[in-house]
């Protein structure tokens, strides 16, 4: 495969774990879908100002266009990722004493659930006060139906940022899991947008929730473990 082709074939896979169709990054990207379509199939001597656009529209850096993390090229968010209802992948825990809110979901998200969660959480974070909580947040199983790890939608994106920018009245931090290096790189943008001060990590399971319990000093969580 050459590198034309190897690159498309990168692009494709990223579009598709996010829940777009060649139109909707044509248009993020203000590219013509065509000349989309032309850069997935290896057909195209792409320019390095194109592949910064490509890199924008998918929320991550143009290094990590080139990286050696690779996903399957089959496309996220369809409505059998949905049988499931969201209040059943949905879980939250407030420890009173450490003053940390953790929340987990698996499977993905659709706009209305984002929204579900801000309207729950705020509900629980309103009787605290400025900067007094920490959010712990746990994404490893963000997955579609497939097994692989996706990330949030286009839509889920923009209304993450309102989701953060309201929680950024009562939080001090966040500190998230991740399921992948390509999430690390979407919410670094989300958390951009939205100045919610916030810590990304991905990696070995184990190394990375100790992580996690370090930057927020504590030894366990009810709610959030190492997978065993």
């Amino acid at each position: 495969m050459d590198i034309r082709s190897e690159f498309g074939q990168r692009i494709r896979e990223l579009r598709a774990r996010s829940g777009m169709s060649q139109e909707m990054l044509a248009y993020r990207t203000g590219l013509d879908r065509t000349y989309i379509s032309g850069v997935e199939r290896g057909e195209r001597n792409i320019s390095l100002v194109n592949i910064e656009k490509i890199a924008a529209a998918l929320q991550v850096s143009v290094a990590y266009l080139f990286s050696n993390e690779r996903f399957s090229a089959t496309p996220a968010y369809q409505p059998k990722e949905f049988t499931v209802p969201f209040l059943e992948r949905f879980q939250y825990k407030l420890d009173h004493e450490k003053k940390i809110l953790a929340f987990t979901v698996s499977g993905l998200l659709t706009g209305k659930d984002v929204d579900h969660m801000n309207a729950t959480l705020m509900g629980i974070c309103s009787v605290f006060g400025k900067g007094e909580l920490t959010l712990f947040v746990d994404h490893r199983d963000m997955k579609a139906s497939d097994g692989e790890p996706a990330v949030y939608s286009p839509e889920v994106a923009e209304r993450a940022v309102v989701f953060q920018q309201n929680l950024l009245r009562y939080s001090s931090r966040a500190v998230v899991l991740c399921n992948s290096e390509f999430q690390v790189q979407q919410l670094n943008h989300v958390t951009r947008e939205s100045g919610i001060p916030s810590i990304h990590l991905y990696g070995q399971d184990k190394e990375m929730v100790g992580r996690a319990y370090e930057l927020l000093g504590i030894h366990g969580n009810e709610l959030i473990k190492a997978k065993k």
